[in-house]
């Protein structure tokens, strides 16, 4: 008889060394390390169970996507996997810059090896999630989580949720998903921007720089190299042919309040992924004022406060009701 349902949780990450291009080949590897922080209030809630046929829902909608059934094809050439009923829930917005597919595919991973009794530990559930979605990888951790070609491209934990609690407010400025999604995106900027060999080559010094700062604790190092890493990859997004403008006058604006709180002595941070929302990394304590001046920014539509998040994990079904 097929097993009961397994539900798991994953918390999204939001990279503060970026990665933007995959090497060649099918095993979705970066092209660059990364380093991110997973952020507690962004969860998404996955559930697997045998089914007759696969069937994978996000958010209760039905849908045909592409990256879940090819994830699924490699997993059953290791493993006799059953066909699934996949149901998952994001409560933040999906496919929209605030890394749904990160947290979807190391919840899909945790559960499926609960179910199924697959055996993965953390690491190798890590390199399962990769190949759904690179940053996926670094979803299966909590707190600060590197992924580099050491660890044969495997995320890592670098520092704990608990041992340096920075907070993060997100300032959403539109809940539709992103007209260019962002593997086509890294595909035209290799093929088309005259900036990629460029920001290859820097991405492994601001790695280095921003392990250093989080191991120090140095909130202002980790400041300056988040920051350029992330306005270094929308350069090189917007230096592709045609551009990738994933921001709008709202994400701008958003950028500017927190320059101008840092300028006056407020420790914060921005940091922007593919998609318009914009997240205010925060020494500990400092959210609130931040998280209100950027409430009243034209164009925002909320936002969302969080601290640092841990690991992916399975948790209890809710009891039916008698």
């Amino acid at each position: 008889m097929p097993g009961p349902p397994v539900t798991a949780i994953a918390h999204s990450n939001i990279a503060l060394v970026k990665y933007w291009g995959k090497r060649p080949g099918e095993d979705n590897v970066p092209a660059t390390p990364s380093l991110s922080i997973t952020l507690e209030a962004l969860t998404t809630r996955t559930t697997v169970r045998e089914a007759r046929a696969d069937v994978v829902r996000v958010n209760g909608e039905p849908v045909g996507d592409t990256k879940v059934a090819g994830w699924l094809a490699k997993m059953r050439a290791a493993w006799d996997l059953p066909p699934l009923a996949v149901s998952s829930h994001n409560d933040f917005p999906t496919s929209a810059g605030l890394a749904s597919s990160a947290s979807g595919f190391a919840a899909l991973v945790t559960a499926a090896d609960a179910a199924f009794g697959l055996g993965l530990d953390a690491t190798a559930r890590s390199v399962w999630a990769r190949r759904g979605s690179a940053s996926a990888a670094r979803s299966v951790f909590g707190g600060f989580v590197t992924l580099d070609a050491e660890a044969a491209w495997a995320a890592a934990p670098l520092l704990a949720e608990d041992a340096w609690p920075l907070e993060v407010v997100v300032a959403i400025t539109s809940d539709n998903a992103k007209a260019v999604p962002s593997t086509v995106g890294m595909e035209r900027s290799a093929r088309t921007s005259p900036f990629h060999d460029g920001w290859i080559r820097s991405a492994a010094e601001d790695y280095a720089s921003a392990r250093q700062a989080v191991k120090r604790r140095d909130f202002d190092l980790l400041a300056e190299v988040a920051e350029h890493s992330c306005l270094k990859m929308h350069a090189l997004m917007l230096s592709t042919r045609p551009p990738l403008w994933y921001w709008n006058e709202a994400t701008l604006a958003a950028l500017a309040v927190v320059r101008e709180l840092r300028a006056s002595g407020v420790p914060v941070f921005f940091t922007v992924d593919a998609g318009p929302q914009v997240k205010a990394v925060c020494a500990p304590g400092h959210s609130e004022p931040v998280g209100a001046a950027l409430g009243r920014v034209r164009g925002i539509r909320r936002v969302l406060r969080s601290g640092l998040g841990g690991g992916a994990r399975c948790v209890a079904e809710p009891a039916s009701p008698s």
